[in-house]
């Protein structure tokens, strides 16, 4: 799970545990295979990307974006970490983000979720 939300956001609401933080506006070029600045924690193009923003609007659009870069499991969660903290479900509220945590979505388990995982990230499907 990739959180896009601003450091404003992060440091207001808190953040996902283990999640990985990686703003918005540098997304692309910290996940592109070819980028000299890729994350070292970057998922690979065939590992399944979950983002997540405040809301759910910005990572819609992230996701589509990613998806044309080559991530073709790229999706978001409807509803963003809003819904993420509205369910209940385990959030940091100190706002300090774990940098280095797995990438993938191996840190959402859905049994445990009530929020869900658009499974297309579409832009034209919006909320």
């Amino acid at each position: 799970m990739i959180d896009i939300r601003s450091d404003s956001q992060i440091a207001e609401d808190g953040s996902v545990p283990g999640a990985l933080i990686i703003a918005r506006n540098v997304l692309e070029w910290r996940l592109d295979p070819a980028s000299d600045h890729r994350h070292p924690r970057a998922p690979g193009l065939e590992d399944h990307v979950i983002l997540m923003c405040n809301e759910g609007y910005q990572s819609s659009l992230a996701a589509a974006t990613l998806q044309q870069l080559g991530f073709a499991r790229a999706t978001d969660m409807a509803g963003g970490f809003q819904a993420w903290r509205a369910a209940g479900l385990p959030a940091d509220p100190s706002g300090s983000p774990v940098a280095e945590a797995p990438a993938t979505a191996s840190t959402l388990d859905g049994s445990q979720s009530s929020v869900s995982v658009s499974q297309n990230a579409n832009p034209a499907n919006s909320r």
